[in-house]
């Protein structure tokens, strides 16, 4: 069964589908740069570093000192491991294998 998001919508898709075609990380960066604010990256970076530290079990209090994510962000990204729509798992299991 097809995952479908609640938050579907044709703009999004245009979104998404313009990302897979980012070639290579200049790419990623140069879209990025222009689509985003810096604070906006650094907040996403963050929270997939966040989601990898919680998968490999680390404390939030080992969270917080490498990340400097607050309790309340680290929370909702551990919700999100354990709830969510395994965005977050999908990526780490494929990083780790690309490793």
């Amino acid at each position: 069964m097809a995952y479908e998001s609640k938050f579907k919508r044709a703009d999004i898709d245009e979104l998404f589908k313009a990302i897979l075609l980012l070639e290579d990380e200049e790419d990623c960066y140069r879209f990025f740069e222009d689509i985003c604010t810096i604070n906006e990256i650094h907040a996403i970076a963050q929270r997939l570093q966040v989601a990898k530290l919680l998968s490999e079990k680390k404390t939030y209090s080992e969270i917080e000192d490498l990340t400097k994510a607050s309790t309340a962000t680290i929370s909702r990204i551990n919700k999100c491991l354990v709830y969510g729509a395994e965005g977050y798992q999908r990526i780490l299991d494929r990083m780790e294998k690309a490793d």
